[in-house]
């Protein structure tokens, strides 16, 4: 946790502060770094055949990244409004791991992520990709706030659904397609495709209108202005 530039972190907190924007940090995680320490196939081959060895590693990261959000929440203070949780769960097509090794290894570590945050008055931010519908729930239950990135193309991530079922309870970040439409499509479909996440997602509110993932490099600018214009 020492390692960590705690002023730093304050200091462009402070300057972004002056262009009044929200403030989102530090980012912290736990099977994203287990996955980046033992890479993608042994980290999904753990969760059936080496549970203890997993649970072991994510105590680690646990400890570690929880002293560095608490020392993170404490000296950033007000400079700080939302915490940025990144785990991916999702494929394309289906969920990552079980359910049932979610809940085992993640649920209950997430909820004293979330726990730690609102008790400093911060929103959570929690990110996964993917076909996550089971999982929205669990995430509602552990306390998230905001689910970004609202991947719709993937089964289970209707807009309007989504909206109907938990629109009550959670913020959605993202949703505009930067597989295809944002990268790909002309500037009008951009628009369309904006205008229907802010139509579904944006129903009576609680949704930030953006790409669904970081925008690619090569996507042309007249379309990356046409989503925020429209989005305006």
């Amino acid at each position: 946790p020492d390692k960590f530039d705690y002023a730093g972190a304050k200091k462009a907190a402070l300057e972004a502060r002056t262009w009044d924007f929200a403030t989102i940090g530090p980012w912290i995680s736990h099977f994203e770094i287990y996955c980046q320490m033992r890479g993608l196939e042994n980290a999904l081959l753990d969760t059936i055949i080496n549970p203890d060895f997993l649970d072991a590693a994510l105590e680690k990261i646990d400890a570690i990244q929880t002293a560095m959000l608490e020392r993170m929440l404490t000296e950033m203070d007000d400079s700080l409004d939302i915490v940025f949780i990144s785990d991916d769960m999702g494929m394309q097509s289906n969920m990552l791991i079980p359910m049932e090794s979610w809940r085992t290894h993640f649920k209950s570590r997430l909820k004293g992520w979330c726990d730690l945050i609102h008790r400093h008055g911060k929103k959570v931010l929690y990110h996964t990709d993917g076909a996550v519908l089971p999982l929205i729930p669990e995430l509602i239950e552990c306390g998230i706030d905001i689910l970004n990135p609202i991947q719709h193309v993937c089964p289970g991530m209707d807009r309007s659904a989504l909206k109907e079922a938990f629109g009550n309870e959670l913020i959605f970040h993202g949703g505009v397609e930067n597989q295809k439409i944002l990268p790909m499509g002309t500037a009008e479909e951009v628009a369309e495709e904006t205008r229907e996440c802010v139509r579904t997602l944006g129903k009576n509110g609680g949704y930030i209108c953006c790409s669904c993932h970081n925008i690619q490099a090569g996507t042309p600018l007249e379309n990356i202005l046409s989503m925020i214009e429209s989005a305006r």
